[in-house]
């Protein structure tokens, strides 16, 4: 059996793995292991998985996983993404579909702190639904703005989606961070211009809420500003120069902390379980890096990589033709797969095609985390989308996924605006100190 055939074999058990739900990490360190087994022997194959095992967990660099996740942890924990919520329901709130669109900035907000899509959607889906539906929202219009809000979660910075492609690209952390900024800013505007769209055609949809004093606009503003403080010093820091992104989530972490237990916010005794999740989450993404690094190899080893390079090239299609099958395929494997399973799986496949085609690696990173939020929302797996329904559990998995269809759509013309204008994602790197 050829070494090619052998690892088709291997992509075609991998899948069947994930669609097993076996978690991503272990199917990756499966896969890897025993392909380079039949390949190369089980010397090489525990060889690798030692040695990459090892040298995973040990750099340096990803130390920054576990101070942003606790930073994220512990600012829920706190209730400062009520705060933030607050603040733009204050400002907006009584607009024609002003709680919606608090919610999107809400989550955009709380996006920079917690790097999860998932928690960002269930921190501020607990908040916002509840407001929402009290005042008559629709049921698809409320669930849409929540999923796809907390699909910035991975876009803005810190983000999980980020750091993993920097680690299976050697890209600098710290440049994706930034570029992730303004394409964040943007994404986030088309989706208050949708939820505005969609009360103008139809106002029953998001009626206006009751608007606030001026002392109460202050007083939540005041009340966010701690957390924002945080966010401009940890992200700001990064641009500026000031410290390095392994820097900015100690100080980050330890700002958050100190603020959440300092001011009772947190209570001690819930310490225990706030360190217990971050734990958790920092293994599972941990156990990914590790399977990659095994998987990726085995990959080497079946020169798939290289004949999927000369056989688009020998295709002729051109760099943005190729990217465009790229992109579909990406939009059509998250229909059925976790984001960051799709990235770890494909990116040792597709990374040498795009360095290939002399695209910029860090203006790609975004495009791929734009495709995994897409991802996130689309059926029939759509995460984000079983998460929302998890918090509203009164409303049908149809009517939420109509909700975020014209959110989706929102990503699509946001995509196609940064395929067109790379400077939107590279503009900030690129002036990086």
């Amino acid at each position: 059996m050829s070494e090619t055939l052998i690892g088709v074999g291997g992509i075609v058990a991998l899948f069947f793995c994930l669609v097993a739900r076996m978690p991503v990490g272990m199917a990756l360190l499966v896969v890897g292991f025993g392909g380079i087994w039949v390949i190369d022997g089980h010397r090489a194959a525990i060889a690798t998985m030692s040695s990459e095992t090892y040298s995973s967990v040990t750099a340096y660099s990803l130390s920054i996983i576990p101070l942003f996740v606790l930073m994220g942890n512990m600012a829920g924990a706190a209730a400062y993404s009520q705060r933030l919520y607050e603040a733009a329901y204050a400002w907006i709130g009584r607009l024609r579909g002003g709680l919606a669109s608090a919610t999107v900035l809400g989550c955009a907000a709380f996006a920079a702190v917690s790097g999860s899509s998932v928690a960002t959607a269930v921190t501020i889906g607990k908040v916002a639904l509840p407001q929402m539906k009290r005042f008559g929202y629709a049921d698809g219009l409320a669930t849409g703005a929540v999923a796809a809000g907390g699909t910035l979660g991975i876009l803005i910075p810190p983000s999980t989606g980020f750091v993993l492609y920097a680690i299976l690209t050697e890209t600098s952390i710290g440049k994706l961070f930034i570029a992730g900024i303004l394409p964040g800013i943007i994404l986030s505007v088309f989706f208050v211009l949708v939820i505005s769209a969609l009360t103008i055609v139809k106002p029953s949809e998001g009626p206006a809420g009751p608007g606030s004093t001026t002392s109460e606009k202050l007083w939540s503003t005041l009340r966010s500003l701690p957390l924002v403080g945080v966010i401009l010093i940890s992200i700001g820091g990064i641009y500026l120069g000031v410290f390095t992104p392994v820097e900015a989530a100690g100080i980050g972490a330890t700002l958050v902390s100190v603020m959440a237990l300092g001011t009772g916010a947190v209570r001690l005794n819930r310490l225990p379980g706030i360190l217990l999740e971050t734990v958790t989450m920092t293994a599972m993404l941990y156990l990914i890096i590790i399977g990659a690094h095994v998987f990726g190899p085995f990959l080497a080893l079946t020169h798939i990589p290289e004949t999927l390079t000369l056989g688009l090239k020998e295709l002729g299609l051109g760099p943005y033709a190729t990217l465009f099958m790229i992109l579909v395929g990406y939009i059509i494997l998250g229909m059925f797969f976790d984001g960051l399973a799709m990235l770890v799986v494909t990116m040792p496949v597709v990374f040498p095609i795009i360095s290939d085609l002399g695209f910029d690696p860090i203006w790609f990173g975004v495009i791929c985390v734009i495709v995994i939020e897409m991802g996130l929302i689309t059926p029939p797996v759509g995460i984000n989308v079983y998460v929302v329904k998890g918090v509203a559990t009164g409303v049908p998995m149809g009517t939420i996924f109509r909700g975020v269809l014209p959110f989706w759509v929102a990503m699509a013309v946001c995509l196609t605006l940064l395929v067109l204008v790379p400077e939107i994602a590279l503009f900030l790197p690129d002036r990086m100190r």
